[in-house]
């Protein structure tokens, strides 16, 4: 089934690049009425909606203690069904989208929750507002917009850490390859196609899932360990682990090449750091990928 998101934004997104062309197409995340001002390491940032103040952003370096134990970065594949998250620390949890659905009768106060994606918003916001109070919210651009328009007011109170995608940044023009290699922060592969950023609040490469972007997020804040639990992506087209007949689309299936190689470089920075990285997930591509398998979460039968 497809998303809830209005129609208005099909027509605003193809006005956005038919007026501002490709290189600042992107605009149309913030259009119209979204206005963000960045965090920096020693103040908050500011979201207006039509002119109104209605949140603040937060740096992730003040949002997040570095050098915890372990994070876990928890999707909502299939196989989540075969992990025991009871024996997983609740605040080292970073939900992904649907897996919001475990809160609270399974994690009641995770680390943080991460949704990239407006239609997540647009279909699931009931689930988005289970997100308790307290816990660190990791949203786009479009996300945050999303939001203001169906009810800017769930804002107040909450950190927000921004995923700024470093490509298609915030307030500016497209960044092509040469620009991106002038950033001190950036990897980036020979050909330009993958990339890893070791300082979110410059901004993050998006690869198709959410997944991602947690993980730069999640090497920054240098943990001991990273786990990633229901990140299947090889059989993304099969119900999600809280859907039944109403499935949400998804594009991981056709963007997993891409997912794969941004995890691949994003487990190379984490090594370089100290950080292990760990696929708790036994029916993923990650496991053909070199990521293996570490049962530590399986259920016992």
């Amino acid at each position: 089934m497809g998303s809830n998101r209005p129609l208005s934004r099909t027509f605003i997104k193809i006005a956005v690049r038919l007026a501002l062309g490709r290189s600042r197409a992107h605009a149309q995340d913030w259009f119209p009425g979204l206005r963000l001002q960045r965090a920096t390491a020693v103040e908050d940032g500011a979201i207006w909606y039509r002119g109104e103040l209605v949140g603040g952003l937060t740096h992730s370096s003040r949002a997040i203690t570095t050098g915890l134990p372990r994070v876990l970065i928890v999707g909502s594949g299939p196989s989540i069904k075969r992990n025991d998250l009871a024996r997983a620390d609740d605040s080292s949890c970073v939900l992904l989208n649907g897996a919001l659905h475990l809160v609270p009768a399974v994690i009641s106060r995770p680390l943080a929750v991460a949704i990239e994606d407006e239609r997540f918003v647009w279909k699931h916001f009931e689930l988005v507002k289970r997100t308790p109070i307290g816990c660190v919210c990791l949203f786009s651009v479009s996300v945050i917009r999303a939001i203001c328009e169906l009810d800017r007011s769930w804002l107040k109170n909450r950190t927000i850490l921004l995923i700024d995608d470093v490509r298609k940044p915030y307030g500016m023009p497209r960044r092509d390859a040469p620009e991106l290699r002038k950033l001190s922060a950036v990897r980036l592969t020979q050909d330009a196609a993958t990339g890893f950023c070791e300082e979110p609040s410059i901004g993050v490469f998006e690869a198709g899932s959410v997944v991602v972007s947690a993980m730069q997020f999640a090497v920054s804040w240098k943990p001991r360990k990273i786990g990633l639990l229901g990140i299947d992506i090889s059989n993304a087209d099969e119900p999600r682990f809280y859907e039944a007949t109403d499935k949400a689309y998804s594009g991981i299936r056709r963007a997993q090449e891409r997912i794969i190689s941004h995890l691949r470089m994003a487990r190379d920075v984490a090594a370089e750091n100290g950080i292990e990285i760990a696929n708790h997930s036994p029916i993923s591509a990650l496991i053909e990928s070199g990521f293996g398998y570490d049962n530590t979460f399986a259920k016992v039968e």
